[in-house]
């Protein structure tokens, strides 16, 4: 593939000399097969270091090496997107972009690269180019709160009044639409009101927080508490930290556990406990942490790969996202570093000869095809451990 004219020149000799070395064999072992012995974590995760701060901002690159697009101005500016997959057979659709573009996002908080804080700006106005600024005509709640929660990450870095105003009137859309108080409060996956899930519900609950602080009306610190709250009472174990993934109309549990899911509810939790640090959101974020560590990893303590879907294949990304700030804000480094960390090691060690890393971290990514949604992960992942 050759190096796309928007990398820097600067970072052609990294980039090979990086890649020279990408000539591993791929392991003949399934992630199974790498439990140790009795089923104990390998002593790897507990002696593990991750890839070098440079790796992973090479890593960022190299994704957008791949999959990035520009392809006009836009007012005094510029617009792009991401491509779907290594084919260049489409753009993303509408969430997996806003994912790919958060992706960028962690990037450059680790990093504070011009270039990648120009390439979100140049995506964040593609969005705005390819979908308009209200995305009423979109039925599925959960893809409206992604791209708001994109753009209110984003202000937060540009004071950009216009992403502000994207995150808010979007955020506010979902609210007005799919809160009520069947099943006691939450918010609806789509606007045919079938089921309520996690994956609108906790990330709606990280926007209206980071709306609250960009807005400073209390009434989305409250909104951002009734989500989390009713998700405690409908979606999550105390028991275990596990966080169902969506219960139906009828009140019955219809989805289990995700890495997203998980990660987004760790988030949330994490925020409010800023603001209620006398409720229990620390120990329950915690608890959610320790049931994706012990009991959705395999024996060697990876991630697990989520590939039944193409939809599902960049959940770790947004697991990485949360409970690596998670780790950072509540200084969590000795309990759950080794662990992020090998994980990340993994992602770097298994990628392919241009950089890119599939979700699958046990064996080498293909050079003939992967996605721009599945390849988030391994970059997510890289940049969020080096927030602690």
């Amino acid at each position: 593939m050759k190096v796309s004219q928007h990398l820097k020149a600067g970072i052609i000799p990294i980039l090979t000399l990086a890649l020279s070395a990408c000539g591993k064999k791929e392991l003949n072992q399934t992630p199974d097969t790498l439990s140790a012995k009795n089923g104990n974590r390998i002593a790897a995760v507990e002696s593990s270091t991750p890839p070098t701060k440079a790796e992973a901002l090479l890593a960022m690159q190299c994704y957008n090496n791949a999959f990035y697009q520009q392809y006009g101005t836009y007012g005094p500016s510029y617009k792009a997107y991401y491509y779907s997959d290594v084919t260049h057979t489409g753009r993303m659709d509408f969430w997996r972009q806003a994912e790919a573009i958060e992706t960028l996002i962690d990037a450059y908080t680790v990093n504070n690269d011009t270039d990648l804080r120009n390439k979100f700006v140049y995506l964040y106005n593609g969005m705005r180019d390819n979908w308009g600024l209200l995305w009423s005509s979109n039925s599925y709640n959960d893809d409206v709160i992604w791209g708001a929660l994109m753009c209110i990450r984003a202000f937060r870095i540009t004071n950009d009044g216009g992403m502000k105003d994207m995150a808010k009137n979007n955020f506010d859309l979902v609210w007005s639409r799919a809160w009520d108080t069947n099943l006691g409060g939450g918010l609806w996956w789509t606007t045919g009101k079938t089921t309520k899930n996690a994956c609108v519900n906790a990330p709606a609950a990280i926007c209206a927080i980071y709306l609250y602080q960009a807005t400073g009306d209390a009434g989305y610190l409250t909104k951002a508490k009734q989500l989390v709250d009713w998700m405690v009472s409908k979606l999550y174990a105390s028991g275990s930290g596990a966080v169902a993934g969506a219960m139906n109309a009828a009140g019955t549990i219809t989805e289990g556990t995700r890495t997203y899911t998980q990660g987004t509810f760790i988030g949330a939790c994490n925020l409010l406990h800023t603001y209620y640090p006398s409720n229990n959101y620390l120990t329950m974020a915690a608890k959610a942490m320790d049931y994706t560590k012990n009991n959705m990893c395999n024996a060697a303590g990876l991630l697990p790969d989520e590939y039944d879907t193409d939809d599902c294949q960049g959940f770790k990304a947004i697991f990485a996202r949360w409970a690596c700030q998670f780790v950072r804000d509540r200084g969590y480094q000795g309990t759950y570093a080794n662990w992020l960390n090998y994980n990340a090691q993994q992602a770097w060690q298994y990628r392919n000869s241009s950089g890119l890393m599939w979700g699958q971290w046990w064996r080498r990514t293909p050079d003939s095809y992967v996605n721009s949604f599945e390849t988030t992960c391994g970059a997510s992942m890289m940049n969020g451990v080096w927030l602690f």
